[in-house]
């Protein structure tokens, strides 16, 4: 029998790092199935189901046969129903050359670094970031620049940083506000000012991830990047989905605006990958956008809620620092006080990452560590569950970090 050679990965796959939320996410199921009482703050979607009249959209449309090929950036109705939900958020006129329409924002992230970014380019992140930003641009070929934010400014990076951080190779910078992992989200007075400094710059394309939108607290409005002054359009590419806002994580729909030239770009790359998303989602789109809303509301209320919770407890702990949330899901807290000393099976907990293994070790609570988002001194935790786990998970967690010694 002839010798099988090895087969050799490619380096951009060896050096890729997996998603570390995914991860626990899946390790969280995984113990609940063999009958373990896990209380995860692990994952980045909502607990509720989707709304029923967007699911109703596609029981309709698979009655009807929408189940072929459509045009690979969207059905017209879907393209139309983007653009209008887009226009006030971005403050201009936009058609169907605007917009595309992908298997999730993740995706579209993807499809927009492979359009525009190339070896030797530099990737500016706000740090802590969310996991999948500095992959993708290494996957590319780009240096990752990180601009470190502090807990005791809500994790924002300031104009001064981000002038420093730039030099003739940087291409874009990445913003993302309310942000994963923070919890935390720029003012419109902050945002103008990083703008100034872009507009500085004109090589510098912004991708301004605005998928948490929807999901804002306390007395800051939203505000689009893009939105912020006429010439900044060109120079962004905007990223939304359907999945936070309306508790679709498992439809995958995420839509890219920006410039026609970029669309048509990103377009060829992924009619060379997946073709359009699935035929019989695109009336449920439409059906999301158009339709009643005040389900959607509900549920900012209720993770309004629930994150005042959330920080109100993490923040009674010792030695936690815990910055109070004013967009998305999460909280970030700073774990860090507790590190050198040891739980109780003996271990000396260093880093984040020992912090949370020995917490669902001991506690059976999930939380994400935070050295993959840039964040080594932290936890990511999700407020997306019910208040009865965060209030058991939070006491858990209390009496976990009493028995460190």
């Amino acid at each position: 029998m002839a010798q099988l050679h090895a087969m050799k990965l490619a380096q951009r796959v060896q050096v890729m790092k997996p998603s570390s939320t995914l991860a626990v996410t899946a390790l969280v199921k995984k113990m609940t199935a063999e009958g373990h009482k896990v209380i995860g703050f692990g994952a980045g979607e909502p607990d509720f189901d989707t709304p029923q009249h967007i699911k109703d959209a596609v029981t309709e449309a698979l009655s009807k046969g929408l189940t072929k090929y459509e045009p690979v950036n969207g059905t017209p109705a879907a393209l139309k129903a983007v653009a209008q939900y887009m226009e006030p958020r971005l403050g201009r006129n936009l058609g169907p050359e605007n917009v595309l329409i992908s298997c999730g924002g993740k995706h579209s992230l993807y499809l927009a670094f492979m359009a525009l970014v190339e070896p030797g380019d530099e990737v500016i992140i706000p740090a802590p970031y969310w996991v999948s930003y500095p992959e993708q641009a290494r996957l590319c070929g780009a240096t990752v620049v990180e601009v470190p934010g502090s807990v005791d400014n809500d994790f924002k990076i300031t104009p001064e940083q981000l002038e420093k951080a730039i030099t003739p190779r940087s291409k874009v910078l990445i913003i993302n506000s309310p942000s994963n992992p923070n919890g935390t989200m720029y003012s419109p007075a902050e945002l103008k000012a990083l703008a100034e400094v872009v507009l500085r710059h004109p090589q510098l394309i912004v991708f301004a991830d605005d998928i948490y939108e929807r999901l804002v607290y306390g007395a800051e409005p939203f505000v689009s990047w893009s939105s912020l002054h006429p010439d900044l359009f060109e120079r962004t590419v905007t990223f939304n989905c359907l999945s936070k806002s309306y508790a679709m994580t498992g439809w995958r729909v995420g839509f890219t605006v920006a410039e026609p030239k970029l669309i048509k770009a990103m377009a060829g790359l992924q009619g060379q990958m997946t073709s359009n998303i699935t035929s019989f989602v695109y009336p449920a789109i439409v059906a999301a956008l158009t339709g009643p809303q005040d389900e959607v509301e509900k549920m900012r209320q209720s993770f309004d809620q629930r994150g005042q919770l959330m920080h109100r407890l993490f923040s009674a702990i010792p030695g936690v620092k815990c910055c109070k949330p004013t967009g998305a899901f999460y909280v970030f807290p700073d774990i860090s006080a507790h590190f050198g000393k040891t739980d109780p099976a003996g271990k000396k907990l260093e880093t984040a990452a020992d912090f949370a293994e020995s917490l669902l070790s001991h506690a059976q609570v999930a939380v994400v560590p935070g050295e993959d988002f840039a964040g080594p001194n932290h936890v990511r935790a999700s407020f997306a569950t019910s208040n009865q786990n965060i209030e058991q998970g939070l006491e858990k967690l209390a009496r976990f970090v009493e028995q460190l010694r």
